[in-house]
């Protein structure tokens, strides 16, 4: 059973492989605790020692074209790294300017954030991020209208659905995310101080990739967008890189899979007169605004 497709030449699924490159900056948002704590630190910067490179490798052996997220600063810091991402072809999407919980900002300084990344990007790779990842925390009200005034066309840190959806009162492309098709939940792990708090990982590397097949079968089955959300430092280990490379060979192994950038489903979901603003979040603002006038 499949659903109507929703994908370019009679494509029945379509995939994502989103990569995000914070280095140290995403624990020291998340956990400030950790500031000064090199030991601890260590643990994320082996996604740009190694991660990083050990991606690359595996992504030009399949060519698979991954959507890299980053916070601008994590490319000026690491020039060399992050040229060897652009020079393979990938695409670059912007997690604002530096690595910030966005629920401590106003609406104003998370525009400005991403203005300032997507400045700073295009200046270390000449050329202007499209796609946009909030690096930690909630977007405020406005934001999607920000985003797409600055030539934003899609984002992909909301869930709610697995197909791509307009953000209310815009084109702005939402490529949906869920938790289960993350390397975090499984395998982000941190002695002391303790990371995830409850200490409760690290998970089973057969069981994960079970996991993840059984999802892109649904997805597949379905005609959905299956969007992996993964890092360098989690995935990027000598052993947990086979986990991924055993995932690109099961997809590989189905037919009409569309494996694509975000920036490239965005395209196509934008250029489709049948996909129209009709999404659950649509509809709830379009009540929200009758009600409140």
């Amino acid at each position: 059973m499949t659903e109507q497709t929703h994908w370019p030449a009679g494509q029945q699924s379509a995939v994502v492989l989103t990569l995000d490159f914070n280095d140290i900056h995403g624990i020291l948002t998340h956990t400030p605790a950790v500031a000064g704590r090199d030991k601890t630190l260590s643990v994320w910067r082996y996604g740009t020692l190694r991660g990083v490179d050990r991606l690359l490798a595996l992504l030009a052996e399949k060519n698979v074209r991954a959507s890299w997220c980053l916070p601008a600063i994590v490319a000026e810091e690491n020039p060399q790294v992050f040229a060897r991402i652009v020079a393979a072809g990938h695409e670059i999407a912007c997690s604002g300017d530096s690595h910030q919980n966005f629920d401590t900002l106003t609406l104003a300084e998370q525009i400005a954030s991403v203005k300032k990344g997507c400045d700073r990007l295009e200046a270390a790779c000449g050329k202007r991020p499209v796609g946009f990842r909030t690096p930690a925390g909630q977007w405020k009200p406005g934001l999607a209208e920000a985003l797409s005034e600055q030539g934003i066309r899609w984002s992909s840190g909301w869930r709610g659905d697995d197909l791509p959806y307009f953000h209310p009162g815009t084109r702005l492309v939402e490529l949906p995310l869920h938790y289960e098709l993350e390397d975090e939940p499984y395998f982000a792990f941190n002695l002391s101080p303790a990371v995830p708090p409850g200490q409760s990982r690290i998970a089973s590397y057969q069981q994960t990739l079970e996991n993840m097949k059984l999802d892109f079968q649904g997805f597949h089955r379905f005609g959905l967008c299956y969007v992996l959300r993964l890092h360098p430092e989690i995935i990027g280990t000598a052993g947990r890189i086979g986990l991924l490379a055993g995932l690109l060979d099961f997809i590989a192994s189905h037919e009409k899979v569309w494996l694509a950038t975000a920036g490239d489903v965005a395209g196509w979901w934008l250029t489709q007169p049948e996909n129209v603003a009709e999404h659950p979040a649509e509809i709830f603002q379009r009540q929200l605004r009758e009600q409140n006038a």
